[in-house]
């Protein structure tokens, strides 16, 4: 298939990218800096501003000069990049309405024919949190911030008419050594200084990077992956499960409880995203009978572990 991906600099799309070619797929990146990329010859890399015009029309086509079949929405600010002033707010909301609005317009004005899928993003931010319930692809959805990015995110991709099939993944908490929600705490408990947060109880679904890139690669030769999923592992884990996960994968003792009141002083309304509980099902995954290579927080995080250095860097060979 010919592949072409927003997001794809990103943590997730470049390792993405990575397997995408590993299977045989032909990728177009677009990007708002092809200068960094220009030694590439793998991989074709397409200049584009999302925030300001359609995808561009020659991002839908190859090196080879193939269209495109297959596009993957990775499109977003990092939400936990900086504390959620009001301008960071409309940063983390307008790269992915906005950029998923003039994505779906680039489809639409240069495709002659309809895609075999289309993926886009969205989170188990959605979601109610702080329910008892299990939480299922049908469940309630919120009324904070987050709720409302994913609702209008998903809207904006469900306008696209030139799809034969398209695909909405509701990310969880994601794992990996080179990046996301790691990249932060993997030098702190490092150092000893992890630990849970308030009574550690807060429910965490969360997902390994390579188990979330294997849900878009399967998604690609499986025309039952369609709809709404839950990319979220199928064990969800504790906090204290968590920093006792990720303390044992880096060889250090959780020492410090942190006080989820100091949390809310330091990173305001973004707190949320680490004090707030949601046990996300991936229920429509295990119908399909998908299968993850990392289930258990600590297979994952020890993994992970395996893979960096002593403050918290990608080993390279």
């Amino acid at each position: 298939m010919n592949v072409l991906i927003t997001g794809g600099t990103g943590f997730v799309g470049k390792y993405l990218q990575k397997e995408l070619l590993k299977n045989g797929h032909e990728v177009v990146v677009v990007t708002r800096n092809t200068k960094k990329y220009q030694m590439r010859r793998d991989v074709k890399f397409v200049a584009w501003n999302p925030l300001m015009e359609p995808t561009p029309q020659e991002a839908f086509t190859t090196i080879s000069g193939n269209p495109i079949d297959v596009v993957i929405n990775l499109l977003g600010e990092n939400i936990s990049a900086a504390r959620w002033s009001d301008d960071q707010k409309d940063k983390i909301y307008n790269s992915r309405i906005l950029g998923t609005r003039n994505l779906v317009r680039g489809i639409e004005q240069h495709l002659k024919n309809d895609l075999d899928l289309f993926i886009s993003t969205s989170a188990v931010g959605i979601y109610e949190a702080n329910l008892p319930d299990e939480l299922e692809e049908s469940s309630i959805h919120g009324k904070g911030f987050l709720s409302r990015v994913c609702e209008d995110w998903e809207t904006e991709a469900n306008k696209l008419t030139k799809a034969k099939r398209t695909l909405i993944t509701r990310v969880g908490v994601v794992f990996g050594s080179t990046g996301g929600a790691l990249e932060k705490l993997l030098p702190v408990f490092k150092l000893g200084g992890g630990g849970p947060i308030g009574n550690g109880k807060q429910i965490m679904s969360w997902i390994h990077v390579k188990d979330l890139v294997n849900i878009y690669i399967q998604a690609i030769g499986n025309e039952n992956y369609k709809g709404i999923v839950n990319a979220v592992s199928p064990e969800v884990t504790t906090n204290k499960e968590f920093t006792k996960a990720l303390a044992q994968a880096v060889g250090r003792p959780a020492l410090f409880p942190v006080p989820p009141q100091m949390l809310k002083l330091i990173f305001g309304e973004m707190s949320s995203i680490i004090l707030d509980s949601q046990n996300i099902k991936a229920k429509a995954l295990s119908d399909l009978g998908h299968e993850f290579l990392y289930s258990n927080v600590f297979d994952a995080l020890s993994e992970i572990g395996q893979g960096v250095n002593f403050i918290g860097k990608p080993v390279t060979a």
